[in-house]
């Protein structure tokens, strides 16, 4: 298949983020849905009436349907319990893989999907969404002109009433969404995360029955502090989902509310002048870029070594809401890679493990020792 055809994609999960994807995948010209798994029976099936995406194959597990059908890549959508297993299945196909944040439950379980990259060598991508965003680009450029990022804090402030899950959850707001503004803290910051501290809380007016808010600190290497304050249970004067950002540097301050063009003025108070570029954004943005790789376009910086990171800061500020100490990312993640070679059972996989010289070389930033040319 060569550059012009349309990559062939399988969809594993199709509910309400799996159907949201099928959208995805249907508005891109370069993208062909080829089947839609779920291992619910007939849930592909509504997925698909519901969406009024064309009939494709369906089934309940990927095996199944890839005796079935031809394909160029997997998009996983399936719950984070279930991302390893689905991910691991895929690569071991030969498949590249596309999957939705988090990279897996735990940041063990992210590692093992890392080393099966390694052994599949084929490109393993997880979806952060909120990475793709013109204003994101925009808002990354006034900080060059800031002089980088020295201090940066971002408030989230919302009020959903989800109902299920997320309402029972310990730490819900943690867990289910500052992972993007951590990792949307890593991107803008440009450096690796050295230690968090975190006090989290439930008002007594929330109603979730675990910590619906929190504020959490963070030093980053070269010193940047990253300041988050968030809730799930403040309503009136709502921020953007994307949380509202403040970045200070040596040379001015730059601002974005999370829905609109960033600012910035100059330490002399001359505002700085912003070019927003025009860009498929959240996951369309996210699929553009798996597809660019999967044409011998450059591994993202999505890719899965590199990702852990991001959800490596969500356990630590976890860890830390629960010990009252400020936790060293470096620790926890040995202690992660530990767990993962002692509790991997996959013998290809847990190989790729114990042969890692140090997890810390590796994890944090895109492994290139990935075919990112699938020849699509």
């Amino acid at each position: 298949m060569n550059n012009e055809q349309p990559v062939r994609i399988i969809q594993v999960g199709a509910g309400g983020m799996g159907r949201a994807w099928l959208g995805a995948i249907g508005r891109s010209p370069d993208a062909e849905l080829v089947g839609l798994v779920d291992i619910a029976p007939g849930a592909a099936e509504a997925a698909l009436e519901s969406t009024r995406t064309p009939s494709v194959p369906t089934a309940t597990s990927l095996p199944e349907l890839l005796r079935r059908v031809e394909a160029d890549a997997v998009v996983n959508v399936t719950i984070p319990e279930a991302h390893v297993d689905v991910s691991i299945s895929a690569l071991s196909a030969g498949l590249p893989v596309l999957c939705e944040k988090p990279a897996a439950e735990n940041t063990a379980a992210a590692l093992s999907m890392a080393a099966a990259a390694e052994v599949s060598g084929r490109l393993m991508m997880i979806s952060q969404s909120r990475r793709y965003y013109g204003h994101v680009v925009a808002l990354g450029e006034l900080i060059t002109r800031i002089g980088g990022a020295g201090l940066v804090e971002c408030s989230f402030y919302k009020a959903p009433h989800f109902g299920g899950f997320r309402d029972q959850m310990d730490y819900p707001l943690l867990i289910d969404m500052a992972i993007h503004q951590f990792d949307l803290a890593r991107l803008l910051i440009g450096s690796d995360p050295v230690s968090i501290f975190c006090e989290s809380f439930n008002p007594d007016w929330s109603w979730y029955a675990g910590d619906a808010a929190a504020q959490v600190s963070t030093v980053f290497d070269g010193g940047t502090r990253f300041a988050f304050t968030g809730s799930w249970c403040s309503p009136g004067l709502e921020t953007s989902w994307n949380g509202d950002w403040r970045i200070s540097g040596p040379n001015g301050t730059a601002r974005w509310d999370g829905d609109h063009a960033p600012t910035a003025e100059t330490a002399e108070g001359q505002p700085i002048p912003v070019t927003v570029p025009d860009l498929p954004a959240e996951i369309n943005g996210s699929l553009a870029e798996f597809i660019t790789a999967l044409r011998g376009g450059p591994v993202p910086d999505g890719e899965v070594h590199s990702n852990i990171l991001s959800l490596l800061m969500v356990e630590a500020a976890v860890r830390s809401a629960r010990s009252g100490q400020r936790e060293k990312l470096a620790g926890l993640l040995q202690e992660a890679y530990e767990v993962a070679v002692q509790s991997e059972q996959r013998p290809a996989v847990r190989a790729a493990l114990a042969g890692w010289s140090s997890v810390h070389d590796l994890i944090g930033r895109p492994y290139h020792g990935v075919t990112t040319d699938a020849g699509v």
